[in-house]
C-alpha cells in the first residue's frame, strides 16, 4: 500500500499544448460539469502536493482566477511536456528550495488518481535521481510523472539539443513505473488518465462525472 508523502513536492499542472482538436485555446477552461477542466485538476493534485505551479504559454492573466503562480515554457516554439517539466524544475529551485522532486499532470484529465504521487514516490524505491511515470493498461502515462529537480541541468541542456519526446530522454536516466488499475465511476469504468482532446471526449467525461464517483 502506499504511503503519505513526508517531503516537500511541488506540483506542476501542464496547460502548454495548442489544442488543435478543441479549436484551439485553452482546452483546460473548457466546463465539466460547470466548472472549468483546470479546477477539476487543481482540487486532484492540490490535495497531493504542497506547492501548485501552472505551465502555460502566452497571457498569464487569463488564469488569474484560479491564483496560482504561472510560468512559461522556457523554450520557444510548443517543445512539449519536457518544456514544462523544466520551467517546473526552475520554478522550483527558486520557490521551493526544499522539494527534491516536482511532479507533473495534464490539465485536460480531470479523473486522475488521488494516490497518484504517493504511488509514485514508491515506485522510486528510494532512489535519487529517479524519474517515476504512471502507466495504465499497460501503457504508459509520459505527462504523468514524478521528477527529481537534481536533473534540472541535463534536461535543460537536452532541451537544446533538440530533444522534444519524453521517453527519448528518460531512458538516459533510472526510470521506474507505476501502474494505476481502471478507475470505477458509478456503473463505468474509465482508465484514470482519459483526457478530453475533442468536444466528443468532453461530452463523454460529463457522462462519466454525471455518475457517483466511487474513487
Amino acid at each position: 500500500m502506499a504511503q503519505a508523502h513526508t517531503e516537500p513536492i511541488v506540483g506542476v499542472l501542464l496547460a502548454g499544448g495548442q489544442s488543435r482538436r478543441m479549436g484551439g485555446g485553452d482546452k483546460c477552461l473548457a466546463k465539466l460539469a460547470g466548472r472549468p477542466l483546470l479546477s477539476h485538476v487543481i482540487g486532484r493534485l492540490k490535495a497531493q502536493t504542497d506547492t501548485l505551479v501552472l505551465n502555460a504559454n502566452g497571457d498569464p492573466e487569463r488564469f488569474s482566477r484560479f491564483g496560482l503562480p504561472t510560468v512559461a515554457d522556457p523554450v520557444e516554439g510548443f517543445a512539449g511536456p519536457l518544456a514544462g517539466v523544466l520551467a517546473g524544475f526552475t520554478w522550483a529551485k527558486s520557490h521551493a528550495p526544499d522539494a527534491r522532486w516536482i511532479v507533473t499532470a495534464a490539465t485536460d484529465t480531470p479523473f486522475f488518481p488521488r494516490d497518484l504521487v504517493v504511488k509514485l514516490l514508491d515506485a522510486t524505491k528510494g532512489q535519487y535521481p529517479a524519474i517515476a511515470l504512471a502507466q495504465s493498461d499497460g501503457r504508459l502515462q509520459p505527462v504523468f510523472g514524478l521528477w527529481p529537480v537534481a536533473l534540472g541541468g541535463d534536461l535543460s541542456q537536452a532541451l537544446m539539443s533538440g530533444t522534444r519526446k519524453v521517453l527519448h530522454w528518460t531512458a538516459r536516466h533510472i526510470t521506474t513505473t507505476a501502474e494505476f488499475p481502471q478507475a470505477q465511476f458509478g456503473d463505468t469504468k474509465l482508465d484514470p488518465f482519459f483526457n478530453v482532446n475533442s468536444p466528443e471526449d468532453l461530452a463523454h467525461a460529463e457522462a462519466v462525472f454525471a455518475e457517483t464517483i466511487t474513487t
